[in-house]
């Protein structure tokens, strides 16, 4: 016959466990919740609580200052970085070039639109540009099937063979990200 007081103890450490077990389920959770898109707050900027993806390389120390986009060409990883807030990277994404770079240097963001056709044909999102140069338009995109070109790409069967690409292409999560961060004006630093 069990005595009392054992059968409390293995009552109580089957709840502790039990709740142990929830507690872990909720942190999954919110884990995949976190995962699942950008959170915005209300002033439609990314909330504190967006990463860097794993995939994503350091912040180059020669980046610049203040509330910026980095684009590297070296390593082809896009920052959002905003020193007022924490953590001052509020996203940072690997993308694929078109197929030209622009040059290093600091420009700005002076033109958005919603939707379009990219160089390579396909339809994008979130087209950010920042730079003109030798008749290349430089911009930040995202394809709405999901698809980034090549580093590389070849231009759709419709397209011109030999047009330079300037698109800079991010899955459409990251575009989202980029959009709600860099309205016109917002400062694009180039690092090689």
């Amino acid at each position: 016959m069990s005595r009392p007081g054992v059968v409390v103890t293995g009552l109580t450490l089957a709840a502790l466990a039990a709740v142990g077990l929830l507690a872990f389920q909720a942190n999954g959770a919110a884990t995949r919740t976190t995962e699942a898109g950008p959170s915005t707050s209300s002033s439609g900027s990314p909330s504190p609580s967006a990463s860097a993806s794993p995939s994503a390389p350091a912040l180059p120390a020669s980046s610049g200052s203040g509330r910026r986009v980095v684009y590297s060409i070296g390593s082809h990883a896009v920052w959002l970085v905003d020193p007022k807030r924490t953590p001052p990277t509020q996203g940072a994404f690997t993308v694929t070039p078109g197929s030209v770079e622009p040059a290093p240097g600091s420009y700005t963001v002076y033109s958005r639109t919603p939707s379009g056709t990219g160089t390579d044909g396909r339809q994008i999102e979130h087209v950010v540009r920042f730079a003109q140069q030798n008749n290349v338009v430089f911009g930040f995109s995202a394809a709405l099937d999901g698809a980034t070109p090549a580093p590389s790409p070849s231009p759709a069967p419709s397209a011109d063979p030999k047009a330079k690409t300037g698109g800079i292409r991010s899955g459409r999560t990251d575009g989202q990200l980029l959009w709600d961060f860099a309205p016109n004006g917002t400062k694009v630093v180039v690092v090689p």
